[in-house]
């Protein structure tokens, strides 16, 4: 294979792969605002911690599978519990209070996380396999974690999509999420599904953790980046759209590769933030975006 072309190749499916990540993240923080139009600043903390609870149980020698559903259980239960003891109290008050108490949150699970596991760096395992494929001679920036990345947020998006769009439940949480106050007339339990709410992103949030960390070294600040791109993804995709977030993500990622491989990786983070503005000046409202109008 000619090497320009090899290039270009490696560098559109480490791009994918990357973004498939990134958005695995950002449906996270997708979720979370379509429940409760609440955007949760503490998503990557809680995804982080989640992992180190599987991590400290594939350390004692459980099943791989066995500790990506404890982390999954534990993100669950963390959501929930989050919302009953801190953002349930400010509710009724300034957006800005929940803002703020989200950024708290951040601040403090990070924190939390260093003093329970530790800040070295901590080797965190892969289902299948990290090597990429060779076909011929050519060794592909593709493998089987990457697959393995790619399935698996291909069926969450599928599961949030059908969730919302053909359940009760979830049309309910999303008229909730927009007037509390007429689907409580309705006698709708709005508090109950908010509280459901924050307990499913928090899911889908330890899942986003644990595929960034499939095959990588994992500390107490290492979703910082992805949290940055995370919401760069989600506001590009529609803040209220699981597949804008995925196609957020991809592109986002693609974006990030090519200017890595052909420009300088110094500038990628620059290089994500104009792509964010050429598409919010283009479409304000993200490319998937279903509404007018934001609340943050």
């Amino acid at each position: 294979m000619n090497g320009d072309i090899q290039k270009l190749l490696n560098i559109l499916l480490n791009g994918l792969t990357q973004g498939i990540v990134i958005a695995a993240f950002a449906l996270a923080l997708v979720l979370i605002f379509r429940s409760t139009r609440i955007i949760n600043f503490a998503q990557g903390s809680q995804a982080m911690f989640t992992t180190y609870i599987a991590l400290t149980l594939l350390n004692r020698d459980f099943p791989y599978w066995a500790a990506f559903a404890a982390a999954l259980a534990a993100g669950f239960l963390i959501g929930a519990l989050l919302e009953r003891v801190v953002i349930r109290p400010l509710e009724g008050g300034m957006e800005l209070n929940i803002v703020i108490a989200t950024l708290g949150l951040y601040v403090a699970i990070q924190a939390l996380a260093a003093i329970l596991f530790g800040s070295d760096y901590q080797s965190f395992s892969s289902p299948v396999g990290v090597n990429g494929f060779q076909v011929g001679d050519t060794n592909l920036a593709l493998t089987p974690t990457s697959i393995f990345i790619l399935c698996t947020v291909g069926v969450v998006v599928v599961g949030l999509t059908l969730l919302f769009q053909k359940t009760q439940l979830g049309l309910t949480m999303r008229a909730a999420a927009f007037d509390g106050e007429v689907s409580r007339i309705l006698g709708v339990k709005v508090s109950h599904l908010l509280t459901f709410g924050w307990a499913l992103a928090g899911l889908v949030g330890a899942v986003a953790g644990i595929l960034v960390a499939s095959g990588q070294f994992i500390y107490p600040s290492y979703m910082e980046t992805l949290i940055v791109f995370g919401f760069i993804a989600a506001v590009i995709g529609g803040l209220d759209s699981p597949v804008g977030a995925v196609v957020g993500g991809i592109l986002l990622g693609l974006v990030n590769s090519l200017v890595s491989g052909y420009v300088a990786s110094g500038l990628v983070t620059l290089a994500a933030f104009v792509l964010l503005m050429v598409v919010l000046l283009l479409k304000p409202g993200g490319l998937f975006s279903s509404t007018k109008t934001r609340r943050v």
